[in-house]
């Protein structure tokens, strides 16, 4: 029999966590992360490597810089981008958002509800385009190699040779070795763990040969679905300027539309010029084959004394990394026979790492990060558990708390979309930007799943440690958030119930709003959240909200058929029409991400697990449809089934060598999919309140040798 870790069980049912018992069991955290350092020796676009801090990121190609933008635009972009950068093109046709707004009155009680959607015809049409595009995100510039050939031609791709590239997420450094005409190059890539800076440092002959530069590009916005930061067309419509200029330094400045920022340049000793109307080249100085060439990228004009050296803030970066590696969880597959445990190990180490980089800024992220933009850059706040959750699961809720912010931030923009539907309390934003503003869409403006997820993270934030602050802090929110929900509900006297609907689309977004009735999950997660609300009301020393308790107490039962679930209530077609059988299968979430309900049968969720993975069009699913359903699984005690979900051999269940999870030509990186197996992985480690098997998300065939420390149990 393999040996598994013990298990201690200390506190309260709310804050249980997985903790070794001997010093024994204590895993090596440094020789877990190195194992799975990322390593290029192509020029591959899927495999580029990225360097920040949650709030920035600077993604390279296998010259360690973005010298290929274009080559790669395709691929995991070059992308660079932060939190603060945002741009609005003019608003030429004097466009307002309520043009954007159409009425509804889906339970025919007199709601003047007012919903902005994707109109198609006349004005409302372009209205509607406005205010999707506006705001977007940007890229903030191109910063890579310009390497001169023998011939004075400037090197192409197929001129770098011998590429050996390796990201040790334990540093977050990125070290790459290359050939230029035979002549070795080696670029050294950190990322500053506090601020928009990026250090390089660049080693070669070239460099005295003066065949190595540096240039500074700034793309325009794409004005698309995607910006992947190598648009380069209406160069009339920005400015770019040298605004200082120093032996070490410079600055530069790019103004567009609606923003205005600057780029610092440190550097060894040389000089800024301009070679184009957005590009600017760093020639290196003397006679020396080495360099440093630092970056910053900031809303405010800089300051010219803010120098460091490329060892400096490598430093920083090495520490920072290590201080977050040797926080909160770990978990150590080392030993397992099963063939997946390495593989699974992998997509666990990188996508804390992407995560870290990606998804720890002051506002949920966008689905592709800060890497390229999706949806013009704008967060889906539905997806915020998936980018989120798990870090309350690894111990580590700072991360998940920092987000948090934005609910404050946007709070009366909530309050007035609420008001504006004639509902009480708050209704968040699905399709947003950073400052709350929503965009018009006939999906997002109809999704409510996005509704409970700020009762689930500030009730994960409170668990880490019960601490009373946390509840006087986030209680607000989660009291005008239960608010909306409770009222919401529409009361059906006919049946003495509460129901969700019509008006209503699903996670599983196939599903017509004027057609939609009780989707299974939606009932699930709205019970168990305004049960959470209700804890709340107690541990604020208030009276239980009694409007709330009767939504608890008549909330429309989960819709089944046969004992099966259906989808939602109105869709007892659910398994046997195929366009129900597409797109996330989040029946099954109403146990797995929500814990079990008084009102589910877990029988009837296993006869739903059964039917789903024998009827599911899965090419048609999404990355964090695998770990949703492991979830389900794990808590069904069907542990094999768990592990199978996860490794599903699906095109959108697909991590890359960078370890990004990859779903089409799209959406080449999706990073909802690296939240759901962090959170999946927890969950079947540590389990969940109740449950009382070590690793209950694991099979004990003895193929699997786990240690595990620091995790936090799923309510």
């Amino acid at each position: 029999m393999i040996k598994k870790l013990k298990i201690q069980w200390i506190g309260m049912a709310l804050c249980f966590f997985v903790q070794p018992l001997t010093a024994q069991t204590k895993i090596d955290r440094k020789a877990v992360v190195e194992r799975h350092q990322v390593q290029n020796t192509s020029m591959d676009t899927l495999a580029s490597l990225t360097v920040g801090n949650g709030q920035f990121a600077y993604t390279v190609d296998a010259t360690g810089m973005q010298s290929f933008p274009k080559y790669y635009q395709k691929g995991v972009s070059l992308g660079t981008q932060s939190e603060w950068g945002w741009n609005s093109f003019p608003n030429t046709g004097q466009y307002k958002f309520e043009e954007t707004l159409k009425a509804y009155d889906f339970n025919n009680d007199g709601r003047n509800a007012l919903y902005s959607i994707q109109n198609k015809e006349g004005r409302a049409k372009e209205a509607t385009e406005y205010y999707r595009v506006n705001p977007h995100r940007i890229q903030l510039g191109n910063v890579g190699l310009q390497i001169t050939l023998k011939n004075g031609k400037t090197a192409a791709v197929e001129d770098i040779k011998q590429i050996k590239q390796v990201l040790n997420p334990w540093t977050g450094i990125i070290e790459s070795h290359f050939t230029i005409e035979g002549t070795p190059v080696k670029v050294l890539t950190a990322g500053d763990p506090e601020i928009d800076k990026v250090a390089v440092h660049v080693n070669s002959a070239l460099v005295s040969q003066g065949k190595i530069k540096v240039f500074v590009r700034y793309p325009f916005p794409t004005s698309t679905f995607l910006d992947e930061g190598a648009y380069y067309e209406h160069p009339e419509k920005h400015q770019s300027n040298i605004i200082a200029q120093h032996a070490k330094s410079a600055v530069l400045s790019h103004k567009l539309s609606s923003i205005e920022y600057f780029t610092l340049l440190n550097y060894t000793n040389g000089k800024i010029t301009s070679a184009g109307q957005h590009e600017f080249v760093y020639q290196p100085a003397g006679k020396s084959d080495n360099f440093d060439f630092i970056f910053t990228f900031s809303k405010n004009k800089p300051t010219e004394n803010q120098f460091d050296t490329y060892q400096q803030l490598a430093d920083r970066s090495k520490e920072a990394w290590r201080s977050f590696w040797q926080s909160g969880a770990a978990v150590d597959f080392e030993g397992s026979t099963d063939p997946r445990a390495k593989e699974l190990e992998r997509r666990v180490v990188l996508s804390q790492y992407l995560t870290k980089v990606q998804c720890t800024g002051d506002n949920p992220p966008q689905e592709t990060g800060l890497t390229f933009n999706s949806w013009y850059g704008k967060p889906h706040t539905e997806m915020h558990w998936w980018h989120s959750v798990h870090f309350g699961l690894w111990g580590r809720p700072e991360y998940l708390e920092k987000s948090l912010g934005y609910y404050f931030n946007t709070l009366e923009k909530a309050r007035a979309l609420a008001k504006r539907q004639g509902y009480k309390g708050v209704r968040w934003i699905k399709m947003t930007d950073h400052e709350g503003n929503e965009s018009p869409s006939s999906v997002a403006a109809f999704l409510i799943w996005q509704q409970p997820h700020l009762i689930y993270l500030a009730e994960m934030a409170y668990r880490h440690n019960q601490d009373p602050e946390v509840i006087k802090k986030y209680s607000n929110l989660v009291f005008e958030t239960a608010t909306f929900m409770a009222d919401f509900a529409e009361y059906d006297k006919a049946n003495d119930r509460y129901n969700l609907g019509l008006g209503v689309i699903p996670s599983q977004e196939v599903f017509r709003a004027a057609e939609t009735r009780n989707p299974n999950y939606e009932l699930a997660y709205w019970d168990w959240a305004l049960r959470i609300a209700q804890e709340w009301k107690k541990r604020s020393g208030q009276p239980i909200d009694k409007d709330w308790q009767d939504v608890i107490d008549k909330l429309a039962k989960l819709p089944q058929q046969d004992n099966i679930y259906l989808a939602t209530e109105t869709a007892t077609d659910s398994y046997t029409n195929p366009k129900w059988r597409t797109d996330h299968p989040t029946v099954l979430a109403a146990l797995g991400m929500v814990p079990e309900s008084p009102k589910l049968d877990k029988q009837v969720l296993k006869n739903t697990l059964d039917t789903v993975w024998k009827t599911w069009f899965w090419d048609e699913t999404w990355g964090w449809d695998f770990p949703m359903v492991a979830m389900s699984a794990a808590r069904l005690k069907l542990p094999n089934k768990a592990l199978d979900a996860l490794f599903m051999n699906i095109q959108t269940n697909t991590y890359l060598k960078n370890g990004h999870n990859y779903q089409d030509g799209r959406l080449r990186i999706y990073l909802p999919g690296n939240g759901g197996v962090l959170a999946a992985v927890a969950m079947m480690v540590a389990g969940w309140d109740g449950e009382e098997q070590e690793f209950p998300g694991f099979p004990k065939d003895g193929t699997w040798k786990i240690k595990a420390e620091g995790f936090k149990k799923m309510p």
